[in-house]
Parts: structure tokens; C-alpha cells; sequence
């Protein structure tokens, strides 16, 4: 009985979050982030070059590194974010800053091999001049199993 409550009480918490609604401001971040995400996949390092900050910095499993190299990185194609798959996402403001956090399933293109990761990344953005810019984004690896099933490289 009290696992039955239990799981109905998660359940519940997880219909209010996904049916609540969220603020101009919110919106306004998830949608960037959103649209972000396509640019990446798309290379679009023309968006990109815009909303990423001359001091952003970008943390992945393999390194760190600022803004010319990411978006260098992406334009090679020596990592191709080809599609991402967001299960939820959060935003908190402090001042003119909003940091955000995504989970989600990646599929990339590292050096040539389609890889699937589960991550936790966190988008940090600064509002200068009634414009957001990326300051931060970083890319923290989750335990929990992969979700995207139709994108899963097949192992040979």
C-alpha cells in the first residue's frame, strides 16, 4: 500500500510539472535553448556565433574549451550534435542571469562513430542589452540508461 501511495505521489508531482505554465521569461530560455539545439544540429555556426558570448566556455567529456574552438568543433564536424532528445528542462534567474538544466539523450557524431549519452547539461545565460547570450554550457554524463532506443547505434 505504501508503495502504491508512493508511486501515485511521484506520478502526481510529474503531471503538475509537465502541465504547468511557465512564465514569459521561462519561456523565452526554453525556446532559445530549443532553437540552440537545432543550430547545433544544423551547424549553424552563424546562429551560434551570435547567441555564444566572446568569453562563453563549453565543458564536454573530452575537455573544455571557449568560443572560437566549439564552434570550430561543430563546423568540422568533429562533434555533430545530429539530435537531441529533451525529457525535461528548468530554469532558475539571478538577476540578469538564468541558468538552465536540460536532461537528455544525445546522439553525436564523435570522430566518426555514433555515440547515445544520457546528460545533465547546464546552459547559463547572460541578459546584456535586452539580449540573451550563452555564457556556459556543459555537458555532465548521467547514470540512468539511455532513453532514445530509435537512435541507438546498432553494436556490431
Amino acid at each position: 500500500m505504501g508503495l502504491f501511495i508512493l508511486i501515485s505521489g511521484v506520478q502526481l508531482c510529474h503531471a503538475q510539472t509537465t502541465t504547468s505554465t511557465y512564465t514569459k521569461a521561462e519561456q523565452d530560455i526554453f525556446d532559445l535553448s530549443k532553437k540552440k539545439w537545432d543550430w547545433m544540429a544544423v551547424k549553424n555556426i552563424d546562429s551560434l556565433g551570435v547567441l555564444f558570448d566572446d568569453k562563453s566556455v563549453f565543458v564536454h567529456m573530452g575537455g573544455s574549451w571557449g568560443k572560437a574552438q566549439e564552434l570550430n568543433v561543430i563546423k568540422s564536424g568533429n562533434i555533430w550534435y545530429k539530435k537531441t532528445s529533451v525529457y525535461s528542462v528548468s530554469v532558475n534567474f539571478f538577476a540578469n542571469t538564468a541558468i538552465l538544466l536540460n536532461d537528455i539523450d544525445l546522439v553525436a557524431v564523435v570522430g566518426g562513430n555514433e555515440v547515445v549519452n544520457p546528460f545533465m547539461v547546464t546552459e547559463v545565460y547572460v541578459k546584456e542589452n535586452d539580449r540573451w547570450k550563452m555564457g556556459s554550457l556543459t555537458f555532465s554524463k548521467l547514470l540512468r540508461p539511455v532513453r532514445t532506443t530509435d537512435q541507438i547505434p546498432q553494436q556490431k
